[in-house]
């Protein structure tokens, strides 16, 4: 008996006390901690500067950075390997304060864009809607102007209006070109007598106002389009602030599968005064088609072509006798050609040779093609990395300076380093190389450049090279010690092999400050798996987008770039193509478990996921497609069914035409799939991602009675929800995955203000 007894008492304390580290994760103090959080770090990053700036055509810039002291300018004289203070800010505070009849202290000043002028002794910069202006030799200051109120933001979506833009002037000031009754006019400036180019115009069929003289003036190119039918998007503003009622609005909102308008390119010889209407057939299955320029010596001029579909893209040249249409460039994939984000095309020498990018090897490139011809010459970068950016095309010395990623043996192949190669690729030089995210600003000759250096377990350096790449001074050396001493600790980098067991993930794993690896801690997924581009952070810094603070509350928060997105291999974004659902779900979860099978504390069986608009997408797709492996998910205005969203984005990934593969991949579609806890955010606004998608989720959730919360923000755009929906996602995921009830609201103050009151 009393073995027994003891027995059963051991067996009652081991319950208790694994009880008691649970409740040690999600309480009120967590929740404190996670909300103080930002303002705990904030400004204790020092010496990492993040902005650079040269001084027009000379040899130096300036930057500024925080320091103990606060926020400081430098100035930096390439040539004279100097650096100092960009001017004196002691000075500078007094003279703002007596100008502005406010207090402004030295290394708090209210501004971080300025320009120099009059040789660098006067300073210009805003402060709110006041331009300020300041003589650095006596530090006088002068109230430039006050800027009227800005005019609100364009609407992402909204058309250009083609039919009324301003007459077009002739390079020679001879001719003004312009549209009436739908068709082309052009007027002698000198004689006023009005020429009609163009009679087949009408409403449904009318010449685009913008057009495009050749520079000899002889020469005229417009668009002839055929317009399509607008597909509006509805929205009710329930709660606006200047009235009552509730408001509508609409906003232009294509979808896949609506027309489009068609274009078509029209050549009109001035003297003549004769129409030569382009043949369409090699661009006549338009997804779009623009960027219309001539050539230099007015010979021809080109114009690009993307297919519906994006398997095909092609550049186009007319002959400007004769109005003939000839292919430069084409571009062609069985899946898609990734428009958006990774072409870049440089016309050499008037068009005589062409820099094109390409992933037709595997991998994004660089290619030199015969202008002539439309001849691939040769490529002028090769191997299994990728092209990231071109910096500079120098046609003199025939030299190309270009980010890059995955060429260094040994390195996350998503750090971007910086090289130089010739047109002919045979001598390339890397002019960066130290293992870490790098980012150049060149001066405007190029002959220097400054570096910023750093990865997220690798605090900032920055330095000033020269064109050869060759460090020529240290300028920072970022300091982390005040911010360690907050309790901030750097995120882990990790890499596994995805699901064909080569391929290596990569991703960040997020500790809480008062991590104990004697707990077991649920894990949450931070999703974005857009294909557009990769996803994970790479360069350093100190706040990581919310997912610091949600590990404060007692979760490991990763974040990892699964197969499907961007910036590796074409075969690793093909993954992607008319399958948003896979989402690289399979190499994350295998991610995952390779990090579990290190950290045991990482408790895979209490695995939550998160995103925001494809991420939102995303995160409710891990509840309804995994349901063995993620057992809750938080859903902002996410794109539930591809069908529902923006024509642009879903078209290039999910394909053209709508086939059974958007029904497949729909959210909407597999809402009985659902087995998870799944909370949905939507702002009621939002002409991002058309809040009907994620309404209809919401509807097809309760016709197959599924238990699941719903936070809808009244006049709130695409977002993930503010600050309310900030805590209505942490109280989820602590009463979901912890199995704890959240503290009431009224006790938890960000900034000593409080988020909301149950």
């Amino acid at each position: 008996m009393p073995y027994k007894t003891f027995s059963l008492l051991t067996i009652t304390l081991l319950l208790l006390g694994n009880a008691l580290t649970l409740q040690a994760q999600g309480t009120a103090d967590d929740y404190r901690r996670a909300n103080d959080w930002s303002s705990r770090i904030r400004n204790k990053l020092y010496y990492a500067p993040t902005s650079f700036n040269w001084i027009d055509s000379t040899h130096r810039c300036w930057y500024y950075e925080q320091t103990p002291r606060g926020k400081e300018f430098m100035l930096v004289d390439a040539d004279k390997r100097t650096k100092g203070p960009a001017f004196d800010q002691v000075k500078l505070a007094n003279a703002l304060s007596t100008l502005l009849h406010r207090t402004y202290t030295a290394y708090a000043l209210p501004f971080n864009m300025m320009d120099f002028s009059d040789k660098e002794h006067t300073l210009e910069f805003n402060i709110g809607d006041t331009v300020c202006q300041c003589k650095l030799t006596d530090y006088s200051c002068r109230l430039k102007e006050i800027k009227g109120k800005t005019t609100p933001d364009r609407y992402w979506g909204a058309e250009h209006d083609e039919q009324n833009e301003p007459p077009v002037p002739s390079p020679d000031s001879n001719w003004v070109a312009y549209i009436q009754s739908y068709n082309v006019y052009i007027r002698d400036r000198k004689t006023k007598a009005v020429f009609q180019l163009s009679y087949d115009g009408s409403e449904g069929e009318y010449y685009s106002s913008y057009m495009e003289w050749a520079p000899d003036s002889k020469k005229l190119a417009a668009v002839k389009v055929r317009a399509n039918k607008k597909h509006l998007l509805y929205l009710i503003s329930s709660s606006p602030t200047d009235q009552l009622q509730p408001k509508l609005s609409t906003r232009d909102y294509l979808k896949p599968g609506d027309a489009l308008p068609v274009r078509v390119p029209q050549l009109f010889l001035v003297e003549s005064k004769k129409h030569i209407p382009l043949d369409a057939a090699l661009f006549n299955q338009q997804y779009s088609l623009g960027n219309l320029e001539w050539r230099k010596d007015s010979r021809a001029f080109t114009f690009e072509y993307n297919q519906r579909g994006h398997q095909v893209y092609r550049v186009l040249e007319a002959d400007a006798a004769t109005g003939q249409v000839k292919i430069l460039v084409e571009e062609t994939s069985p899946t898609f050609i990734d428009y958006s984000s990774k072409k870049y095309r440089y016309d050499v020498n008037d068009g005589k040779e062409i820099i094109w990018a390409s992933e037709r090897d595997g991998w994004n490139h660089l290619y030199l093609y015969d202008g002539k011809t439309g001849q691939v010459k040769h490529p002028i970068t090769k191997g299994s990395w990728v092209v990231r950016s071109v910096v500079k095309v120098d046609e003199q010395a025939r030299t190309i300076i270009f980010g890059a990623s995955g060429r260094e043996q040994g390195q996350d192949p998503y750090l971007v380093q910086y090289y130089k190669t010739d047109f002919e690729g045979k001598h390339l030089q890397p002019l960066t190389t130290e293992n870490a995210q790098h980012a150049a600003k060149f001066s405007t000759d190029y002959k220097y450049f400054t570096d910023a250096y750093s990865r997220v377990d690798l605090p900032p350096v920055t330095v000033l090279r020269d064109a050869n790449g060759k460090v020529i001074m240290e300028l920072e050396k970022a300091d982390i010690t005040a911010l360690q001493q907050t309790g901030w600790r750097a995120p882990e980098v990790f890499s596994a092999k995805g699901r064909d067991g080569q391929t290596d993930i990569w991703g960040i794993i997020i500790r809480p400050s008062n991590f104990d690896a004697s707990r077991k801690y649920p894990v949450i997924e931070n999703i974005y798996a857009g294909p557009h581009s990769a996803f994970v952070p790479k360069a350093f810094q100190a706040a990581y987008r919310g997912m610091q603070e949600l590990a404060e509350l007692g979760f490991i928060v990763i974040q990892v770039d699964g197969m499907g997105t961007s910036n590796r291999s074409k075969a690793f974004h093909d993954v992607c193509w008319k399958n948003l659902k896979d989402a690289g779900f399979p190499d994350r979860i295998l991610w995952m478990k390779a990090a579990a099978g290190k950290y045991p504390y990482m408790d895979l069986t209490r695995v939550g996921i998160y995103g925001t608009s494809a991420g939102g997408q995303n995160a409710a797709g891990a509840v309804l497609f995994h349901p063995e492996f993620y057992k809750a998910a938080v859903a902002s205005c996410g794109c539930h069914d591809n069908r529902m969203d923006k024509m642009w984005w879903n078209e290039q990934w999910m394909g053209y035409p709508i086939g059974p593969q958007y029904e497949e991949c729909s959210n909407v579609t597999h809402a009985a799939n659902l087995e998870g806890k799944l909370m949905l955010i939507l702002g009621e606004m939002d002409d991002n991602v058309d809040p009907s998608s994620t309404l209809q989720l919401v509807n097809a959730l309760i016709k197959n009675n599924k238990d699941f919360d719903f936070v809808m923000v009244p006049g709130m755009g695409h977002s993930s929800g503010g600050d309310y929906g900030e805590q209505k996602r942490r109280d989820f995921f602590v009463k979901n995955l912890l199995q704890v009830a959240p503290p009431a609201w009224d006790e938890l103050k960000v900034e000593n203000k409080t988020l909301g009151t149950r």
